[in-house]
């Protein structure tokens, strides 16, 4: 007999509803994962039949272990989760991750990490097809869980090595050419960088030896625009980096408007990204500063948000980035097997070369 809809314990079994529905068990199983081989009517009658026992269908996660996949892609932000949504750059990688995610009929799950002990447990327990690490730095033990799950995985301009591709422009080459152009003219240049470890600390660091930077993407920028500014003879010791705790606007103008307030304010400034270069120039502006005659901005990324400040800057693809990580993260051919492409897009914000 069929058990009533408010059981308190007990719950409808797929045998029982084709039972009620005068079809076979396997009939059942069809109309909830391949329903194309049920007809209109019978799948009707069973799920009227399912409604008056109760029965929520197949359990998601048995047919998940019985198909060898989840269907969902996990992404290891390295960050709070507020900043997938609150970074422009986070989010138009997302959107490109999203983007083939759609493509291929599979969910999405965001995996953020706090730099506590709970990290290493959510990756090792995450029900993902694969993984997309975004930010992280050079011994994150989340990369070894990563690892250690054996699923498909890419690291966004992250650290090589525990046998996981690093996708990502050429951040040496690309600060490289952009500092060519942001240090010209310049006696008191400055870079405005991202955090150099986990711990976020604010501060101005001068000299040729700024010590330990454990994010490789800020690492590999600074080792490039302190090479364009060494290039010509120039002083090591005179390049001064600014090291500012996240990546937002409002810090770059607050540090911005500290240095230019100090002993030495700079006449060059090289953001390494486009949200600390727009903050830079209200800073300039307010403190009635002229762009680029009494100091120079530059920026990374190439978003609307440059054009419309008409900031020289370095532009890449991120969403593109983001849909190439997702593709070989699911196992798929990779769009495009080369390192992507990125240029130096020169604007109003800096001076002419030879200045």
């Amino acid at each position: 007999m069929p058990r009533p809809a408010d059981h308190p314990v007990a719950r409808a079994t797929m045998r029982e509803v084709a039972r009620a529905a005068g079809v076979s068990p396997m009939t059942v199983s069809y109309v909830y994962s391949r329903p194309e081989r049920v007809s209109a009517e019978t799948a009707a009658r069973v799920r009227a039949a399912a409604r008056a026992l109760a029965y929520p269908g197949p359990d998601p996660t048995a047919r998940s272990l019985r198909r060898g996949r989840v269907g969902t892609l996990g992404v290891v932000l390295g960050e709070r989760l507020t900043y997938a949504f609150d970074d422009p750059q986070a989010a138009r990688f997302l959107a490109g991750v999203a983007d083939v995610c759609a493509t291929e009929g599979v969910g999405l799950t965001l995996l953020p990490t706090t730099g506590g002990p709970g990290d290493v447990q959510r990756v090792a327990e995450a029900g993902v097809d694969g993984f997309v690490v975004w930010t992280t730095n050079d011994d994150d033990p989340v990369l070894d869980a990563v690892a250690a799950r054996g699923l498909p995985a890419v690291v966004h301009s992250g650290p090589s090595g525990r046998g996981l591709p690093v996708v990502g422009i050429d951040d040496r080459a690309a600060a490289a050419e952009v500092g060519r152009i942001a240090w010209a003219g310049a006696r008191r240049p400055v870079v405005l960088a991202f955090p150099l470890d986990p711990g976020r600390t604010r501060q101005l660091l001068e000299g040729p030896d700024v010590g330990e930077i454990r994010f490789p993407v800020t690492r590999a920028r600074w080792e490039g625009l302190r090479s364009a500014w060494t290039a010509d003879g120039r002083a090591p010791g005179h390049l001064r980096l600014a090291v500012c705790p996240v990546n937002d606007a409002r810090e770059g103008e607050s540090f911005t408007a500290d240095l230019l307030a100090g002993a030495a304010p700079p006449d060059a400034i090289a953001a390494m990204s486009d949200e600390l270069a727009s903050g830079a120039l209200r800073a300039a502006a307010a403190a009635g500063l002229a762009v680029p005659t009494d100091v120079a901005v530059t920026g990374w990324d190439d978003g609307e948000a440059a054009e419309r400040a008409g900031l020289t800057t370095v532009a890449q693809s991120l969403r593109e980035q983001g849909a190439h990580c997702a593709r070989i993260a699911l196992g798929r051919p990779p769009a495009w097997p080369e390192v992507p492409g990125w240029r130096v897009v020169v604007r109003a914000t800096t001076r002419p070369l030879g200045h």
